[in-house]
């Protein structure tokens, strides 16, 4: 089933890294979405000063099946409320801060659905789910998504580790094998230490998988299967990684319900012991005899 959002997210996060042909054709839908969705890929590339073959060289760059499909996400876009993203003022009621907090977030989180690719999911979670371990990187903010991920894969007894430090990162996934899976998180796609852990683990047997921002990157150019959030860019007072952890935590839990369903039967096992354990930790403990 084709997405219907996000083209126009896809084409402003694109626009700046595309060849001279294709970002003028960005551009002018861009600029003209309601005209460009009622045009044929030649009539978009006469429009742009460009050609029909620019157009379909655009989609491929974007990842979508055509343009049908670019238009279907376009007209989508269109028909979706704009969201008014102002940052928090100065002395801001306790009111405006909750619906504006709230309003961000509803809106990254839809954004990352739309932006999910089937079929790199599908790969993700089908590594995951085979994998003899699983190393989650990630540091400053996004470590925090790599220890959430660590938590809920070990609560269904997968073998797995959140690092967060790249000299003990190496020391791991140097010696990373096959069937063992390397998870690189960063938001920009550029953090130095998450693409040197990825570019380490290409040269062993583990499969790499890399979740940042929508976009080419550095990070998700050293990734074999390569999963992305939303790249809506962070306020002033959202700096603090708000909007892009819970765009990261949005797809882990999509990643973990999607292996845990994998094996249904099997999962709701661990989970039971796992949560029967924990109920139990804070019971006295009895006296053994020897």
């Amino acid at each position: 089933m084709e997405k219907i959002n996000a083209g126009l997210i896809m084409l402003a996060e694109m626009e700046e890294r595309l060849p001279p042909s294709e970002r003028k054709v960005a551009t002018y839908i861009l600029e003209h979405p309601t005209k460009a969705i009622k045009m044929t890929a030649v009539e978009l590339g006469e429009a742009s000063n460009t050609s029909g073959a620019a157009v379909i060289r655009l989609c491929k760059s974007l990842n979508v099946s055509g343009i049908q499909e670019l238009k279907l996400r376009i007209a989508g876009d269109l028909q979706r409320e704009k969201v008014d993203d102002r940052d928090i003022e100065p002395n801001e009621t306790l009111k405006s801060i909750v619906e504006k907090v709230t309003t961000q977030s509803s809106q990254i989180l839809r954004e990352t659905a739309d932006l999910i690719d089937e079929k790199e999911l599908l790969k993700a979670v089908t590594s995951l789910s085979q994998a003899k371990r699983i190393f989650f990187f990630g540091v400053g903010a996004s470590g925090i998504a790599a220890m959430d991920a660590d938590q809920k894969f070990l609560r269904i007894n997968k073998n797995s580790m959140a690092l967060t430090d790249l000299h003990l990162g190496a020391t791991a996934v140097v010696n990373a094998g096959e069937g063992d899976v390397v998870v690189g998180i960063s938001f920009s796609g550029e953090t130095h230490e998450v693409a040197k852990i990825l570019e380490i683990a290409s040269e062993t047997p583990a499969t790499t998988i890399s979740l940042t921002r929508y976009g080419n990157s550095l990070v998700s150019s050293l990734a074999d299967i390569c999963l992305h959030t939303s790249p809506n860019v962070e306020a002033t007072f959202r700096s603090g990684a708000t909007s892009s952890r819970l765009a990261q935590l949005h797809v882990i839990d999509i990643l973990f319900m999607c292996v845990a369903t994998s094996s249904y039967e099997q999962t709701i096992n661990y989970l039971d012991k796992t949560r029967s354990v924990i109920q139990n930790l804070h019971k006295k403990v009895a006296k053994r005899k020897k």
